[in-house]
């Protein structure tokens, strides 16, 4: 016989009783609480007791009955198979109808092999014409490491100018700083030296980009 809704209630009811019961008994055994008689100790084994009397006469509780739904619903028996059957054969039917009815859109739009062809015609050519390309490319790197060796020169023309308003600086000084003089001197030679170099490869950096925009 199936349990009322009553009784049920409850043993809801008695359970969450002396939980709670076992939990203050714990909160006040851990904390050494103490109200008048009621001690830690005591609570607690007082919930642990309810506790057990509880499951106890839950031992005893009725079982609710089990239906066989399969009666009222044959799907989840048997018709579970067959059913599953016909979802297939609705998959493969759905399937065919909307590969026709792609082809059938295809068809409508001129989509065919020769305009996939025609396609691939068209970016094999504007593959070749940026190879083409290629070259003034070449020519734009060239004219950028033109105008970087070309800032680096005039970086160096201000340096030497500097260094030159120093030694004439230092002409005027007395003669106890001469050796500065014989100083700036030098360094004035590497600088130079060093543009000397810088010029002779801006103007080799200037013969490249002359050729790449030639080939073009």
């Amino acid at each position: 016989m199936a349990q009322s809704k009553s009784t049920k209630k409850l043993f809801n009811m008695a359970y969450g009783l002396g939980a709670s019961v076992v939990i203050i008994g714990a909160l006040f055994k851990i904390l050494h609480w103490e109200f008048g008689p009621l001690t830690g100790g005591l609570l607690l084994a007082i919930g642990l007791i309810t506790e057990a009397l509880i499951f106890a006469i839950s031992a005893f509780e009725p079982v609710d009955d089990e239906y066989d739904w399969s009666l009222v619903y044959p799907e989840l028996s048997g018709g579970a198979t067959s059913g599953r059957v016909n979802e297939a054969q609705e998959a493969q039917m759905a399937e065919g109808m909307l590969s026709r009815k792609l082809d059938e859109l295809l068809k409508e739009a001129n989509i065919d092999a020769e305009l996939f062809d025609s396609l691939g015609n068209s970016i094999r050519n504007f593959e070749g014409a940026a190879k083409g390309i290629a070259p003034t490319a070449d020519a734009i790197e060239h004219t950028k490491k033109y105008s970087s060796e070309l800032s680096t020169a005039a970086e160096q023309m201000e340096s030497l100018n500097s260094l030159y308003k120093v030694q004439l600086e230092s002409a005027s000084r007395q003669a106890s700083i001469n050796e500065e003089v014989v100083q700036n001197a030098g360094a004035l030679k590497e600088q130079m030296e060093s543009l000397a170099s810088n010029l002779s490869s801006l103007n080799g950096v200037y013969g490249g980009m002359l050729t790449a925009m030639n080939r073009n």
